[in-house]
């Protein structure tokens, strides 16, 4: 008798163990993304991305499956570290995955690093990221705010602009990204007459367009995303500024904005990190492929960096067989890794930035062209990291 209730008890422990070992064998990643809120389009494409790669990866990386959890951020900072503790103490996710907010991403890198949790940041470009709080276990496949915003420094010189007015959000991925176009504007020999903000996500803009107007600058550099930026185009252009004070602005402007944005847009320059008609088998294939899997819906610069976190958590999970506990090896293979982005190839700097080249593109109709490489092998110069 006690034999067999041993022996029940033994199968039934073995049969634990047994599924304790095969749940084991699924990297788990964790989402924390805006799916909600003037971001949310932002937080599905970069879900989209990142599976995409992994579906044509035969829906495994380094030869595991992977298991999701999902977390809606709301693009609150004020949820963040909750939110960020829900997916590293209760869920135990193996990486994290996230997010848009640069408010949201700093709460969310804090976490991380506390946790020494493996973090790839698939858009906020908070400059601090990758710079004092940069850590072996932080790296991003986005950009840092400084890139895209250094990189029309020059472009606005060659044109001829000597004076510039700058108008965003008061949060850090406005802040930063308007620094990052001073530095490259001064440096080219340009001068920024003003900085004109509005708390975030407000777009009262009239007062604001009413004081560009009497300043009277060569030119306006903005920077707006999602809803925002929909609505500062539309009140531009309705001004009639444009005309005679050319509006540019990060790529963010009129990134997965132009159909709602509409004629105001026509023949806008911006700097970003991806582009449309870039016209690289790479990046076809990735188009039509993101067109396939989600019901040609067309992929933007956020599907890309979250299809590069993906591509970047594979060479890492090569590189130890998929035995993603042995972290040094894993997170070191990443930092060197060279990644076949369909924006262009990109490697990740010693603070794990991608150095990557920085696109001039020109609005027209629903695409943002090519002009040509604004700056080469553009790296962020991760002020204060230390690693």
């Amino acid at each position: 008798m006690h034999h067999a209730l041993n022996r029940a008890l033994l199968a039934g422990a073995l049969a634990l163990i047994a599924g304790s070992a095969a749940a084991a064998d699924k990297i788990k990643v964790g989402f924390m993304l805006p799916y909600s809120g003037t971001y949310a389009a932002l937080g599905n494409a970069i879900e989209n991305g990142f599976k995409l790669y992994v579906a044509e990866q035969g829906g495994k990386l380094g030869g595991r499956e992977l298991e999701y959890f999902k977390v809606d951020d709301e693009s609150n900072p004020a949820k963040a570290s909750e939110n960020a503790n829900r997916l590293i103490k209760r869920d135990e996710v193996d990486v994290l995955v996230g997010t848009v907010h640069s408010g949201v991403a700093m709460a969310l890198a804090k976490a991380a690093k506390g946790s020494d949790t493996t973090l790839i940041v698939t858009n906020a470009g908070a400059d601090a990221i990758t710079g004092p709080m940069c850590g072996p276990g932080i790296f991003r496949t986005s950009f840092s705010n400084w890139q895209p915003g250094y990189a029309m420094g020059p472009v606005a010189a060659a044109k001829g602009h000597k004076t510039a007015v700058t108008i965003t959000w008061k949060y850090a991925a406005g802040d930063e990204q308007m620094k990052g176009f001073r530095e490259g504007f001064e440096k080219a020999g340009g001068k920024i007459v003003k900085d004109l903000t509005l708390p975030f996500p407000n777009v009262e803009f009239q007062p604001l367009l009413t004081e560009i107007a009497s300043i009277k600058p060569d030119m306006v550099f903005a920077f707006f995303a999602g809803g925002g930026a929909v609505k500062f185009v539309q009140d531009y252009h309705a001004s009639g500024l444009g005309k005679s004070i050319p509006l540019y602005g990060t790529g963010f402007l009129t990134d997965g904005t132009l159909k709602a944005q509409g004629e105001a847009a026509q023949g806008l320059l911006t700097t970003l990190h991806y582009a449309d008609g870039l016209n690289t088998p790479r990046d076809q294939a990735f188009r039509a492929a993101y067109a396939k899997a989600y019901d040609n819906l067309q992929p933007d610069v956020y599907a890309v960096q979250g299809y590069d976190a993906a591509q970047l958590m594979q060479v890492g999970l090569q590189a130890v067989q998929g035995n993603i506990e042995d972290k040094a090896k894993f997170r070191d293979a990443m930092r060197g890794a060279t990644i076949d982005s369909p924006r262009g190839k990109f490697t990740l700097s010693a603070a794990g930035n991608p150095v990557q080249d920085i696109y001039l593109r020109q609005v027209a109709g629903m695409e943002n062209k090519m002009v040509e490489v604004a700056v080469q092998a553009l790296a962020d110069p991760a002020r204060g990291c230390k690693l």
